[in-house]
């Protein structure tokens, strides 16, 4: 057996009920709530009965997204399955900095409560949406985008899969477009244009907040969304405020990943968008996800009879 990588699942992946048997399955799980709650009330509740329109709010998502993707990674943990480096889609890097000992668990929920917030906030102030676009190159696809006011090409996810985040009003003429070259759009489950230009100042002011908190060095490799390496110990500021603003390099993380000798992937968190992504951007790679106490289970039984 190769390296193993735990992948923290990110937004767009929610759903209601999601953590709720990770909770009631493992201590380490239950206790990460425990302290959530405690900062952030009800979001317990919000996590296992919430609506999907509620749970669509970006200032609701990420907490609860945070939370399902650390537990199922500390749930594993308890069963001695320990990651030897870590990559998080999005929010999903706030959940894999904290695993990596950059943060503790508790500022790691404050933190992604105020990226969660700041981006609330740009999404309420212009009217934008994401789309997943498939069966087209990436060059091809934002090539497309530059065409319509206010579009861009924003997370590169795998062969012949690239999101794109802007205007709404741009999106239908967009998709008519898209349908000519061949391809097709996928509107997402998310409430702003991430990763594009409307976070802008958002990215600035969450600049601001995480002046207020202290980075340790990674204790394993973080792959970064901004630039497909691990981050450095002296730019985790610097690099997790660009995020919120710049696009998700995804494919090329995981080719790096595999090209560095990691074999096993987990994907933490909820749903199992990443497993797909991963499978469709290498097929010589073993690839499980975690987001219950049965796949929970699955996985530690595959993973033990490897070893």
């Amino acid at each position: 057996m190769g390296k193993i990588a735990f992948l923290f699942a990110g937004q767009g992946a929610q759903y209601s009920g999601m953590g709720s048997s990770l909770y009631e399955y493992s201590a380490a799980a239950k206790a990460l709530y425990g302290t959530a709650e405690s900062i952030r009330p009800h979001t317990i509740e919000q996590s296992f009965s919430g609506t999907d329109e509620e749970l669509k709010r970006t200032e609701n998502t990420q907490p609860c997204l945070y939370l399902v993707d650390l537990a199922a990674a500390r749930a594993l943990d308890e069963a001695g399955i320990r990651a030897d480096a870590v990559a998080g889609f999005s929010l999903g890097e706030v959940a894999a900095l904290a695993y990596a000992g950059v943060y503790s668990d508790s500022d790691g929920f404050r933190i992604v409560c105020t990226r969660g917030q700041l981006m609330q906030n740009a999404s309420d102030a212009a009217d934008t949406a994401m789309c997943a676009v498939i069966k087209l190159d990436a060059d091809t696809v934002a090539a497309a985008a530059a065409e319509f006011e206010q579009l861009y090409a924003v997370n590169y996810n795998c062969p012949g899969q690239t999101v794109v985040s802007g205007l709404r009003s741009s999106m239908p003429d967009f998709a008519a477009k898209i349908k000519t070259l061949g391809g097709r759009c996928i509107p997402l489950a998310v409430s702003a244009a991430f990763h594009s230009p409307f976070m802008n100042d958002a990215s600035a002011q969450f600049g601001t907040e995480l002046s207020a908190y202290d980075f340790a060095a990674p204790q394993i490799p973080v792959y970064a969304n901004l630039t497909a390496v691990p981050y450095e110990a002296d730019s985790i500021a610097d690099t997790l405020q660009k995020q919120m603003c710049s696009p998700v390099r995804w494919q090329e993380t995981i080719e790096r990943m595999i090209a560095e000798g990691f074999t096993d992937f987990i994907e933490v968190g909820a749903g199992k968008t990443l497993s797909g992504l991963v499978k469709k951007i290498s097929a010589d790679v073993r690839v499980y996800n975690v987001d219950s106490a049965d796949t929970l289970t699955e996985t530690i039984k595959a993973v033990n009879e490897l070893c």
